[in-house]
């Protein structure tokens, strides 16, 4: 006759020994111990014990041998049949919620849509609560395609910011990280910045506007603003070097990028006699970005050397990740802009930062929020474990 399986579920107000009292108790009355699951939210204790009770025991035998346990009125044991449960294999998936607030409502709509689509939550952990609310749920069951394209579709009902990613050592591996400068690493466009001091901030915005959605070949539009800087005095490199602005989280992404042994590397239609020294302040060894052709120290209107564009960023996350000495699907690339599109489909893991439509809908993943270091949380990082990180290297 085979041996009963019982579920035991302890809950209470967490304590020291708590959990070695309860195993304490149940051990003469087990032969195993099939499966154990535990969490504590603000001290409160959740503990599910499946195991194998010899044979005889009865239910009446775990409560009397659990009542040390439980005579604190603060604690309580349910003893059930463990039923069997049959699902088809499949691989775990991982959905990562951001929002700057939650509520029922949200959530409800969540788990609606990954139940809509066969998929069973079986965990569900907080990863941050600040500058953004973080969650990442644990599901099995469903289909990635499927739970991607309903997940993202709760993005367009809901101020929301989802990812679906493949649990495990796919997202484990991820070891490079490669950046955009512009709007991504750093706060604005440096050619507007340029544009600025020539008084045509008008004309070279209408331009990068119609290159970042798009609608403009990035290389034509890029050489077109440049044209309306001829006679800018080189001087005016440094000034707006000093006027670099990085997007909020940056120095926390990076740091902890850091400790973790992840490289990071950026790759810029912007230009890199002005990104270059800071690149060096932050650390950053791999970049790739435009030149400008300076002659007796004045702006000529021109780009010297390759553009950087569309098809030059794929190969310099390409050029990259060999000289990391990692394979491109190890890679997470981060972008705003229709250029970044084709960098971001050939990365593993590709995020739309506060992107153009049409960079959002190709990419696996967007953010809305404005701070850099949410990225982190796409990665399983939690803000704790950045924190403590922090507390211990200092």
């Amino acid at each position: 006759m085979p041996a009963t399986r019982v579920l035991l579920t302890l809950t209470g107000q967490d304590r020291p020994g708590l959990a070695s009292a309860f195993f304490a108790g149940i051990d003469p009355l087990v032969v195993s111990i099939v499966d154990v699951g535990q969490i504590t939210i603000r001290g409160h204790l959740v503990v599910c014990v499946e195991v194998e009770a010899a044979e005889g025991v009865s239910h009446a035998d775990f409560e009397s041998a659990l009542a040390p346990v439980t005579q604190d009125e603060t604690v309580s044991v349910a003893i059930s049949v463990a039923e069997d449960v049959l699902r088809a294999p499949s691989r775990r998936l991982l959905v990562t919620v951001l929002a700057m607030h939650l509520d029922g409502n949200i959530l409800q709509a969540c788990c609606g849509a990954i139940a809509d689509c066969g998929g069973n939550i079986e965990r569900i952990v907080r990863l941050a609560d600040y500058p953004v609310l973080a969650y990442e749920f644990v599901v099995q069951g469903s289909d990635h395609s499927d739970l991607r394209a309903a997940m993202t579709a709760l993005t367009t009902q809901y101020p929301l910011d989802i990812a679906v990613q493949r649990a495990g050592l796919h997202r484990r591996a991820k070891r490079l990280i490669v950046m955009d400068a512009d709007s991504t690493l750093l706060q604005g466009e440096v050619i507007d910045q340029l544009a600025a001091h020539a008084g045509l901030e008008s004309q070279v915005a209408a331009i990068t506007q119609a290159a970042m959605a798009g609608e403009l070949d990035f290389a034509r539009a890029l050489e077109q603003r440049v044209a309306l800087l001829e006679g800018l005095p080189a001087s005016v490199l440094d000034e707006v070097r000093g006027d670099l602005q990085l997007m909020p989280g940056a120095r926390t992404l990076l740091r902890t990028l850091r400790r973790l042994g992840y490289q990071a590397a950026v790759v810029s239609g912007g230009f890199l006699p002005v990104i270059a020294p800071l690149m060096d302040e932050l650390g950053i060894t791999m970049v790739a970005a435009n030149g400008l052709e300076i002659v007796d120290g004045v702006l000529t209107g021109k780009v010297e050397g390759t553009i950087v564009d569309r098809a030059g960023k794929v190969a310099a996350l390409k050029g990259f990740a060999a000289q990391a000495g990692v394979a491109v699907g190890q890679t997470v690339a981060i972008g705003d802009g229709a250029n970044d599109i084709d960098m971001l489909g050939a990365a593993g893991l590709g995020i739309a930062f506060n992107a153009r439509p049409v960079v959002r809908e190709a990419a696996d993943t967007a953010l809305s929020v404005p701070f850099l270091d949410a990225v982190l949380f796409l990665l399983g990082i939690s803000r704790e474990e950045i924190e403590a990180a922090d507390a211990d290297l200092g």
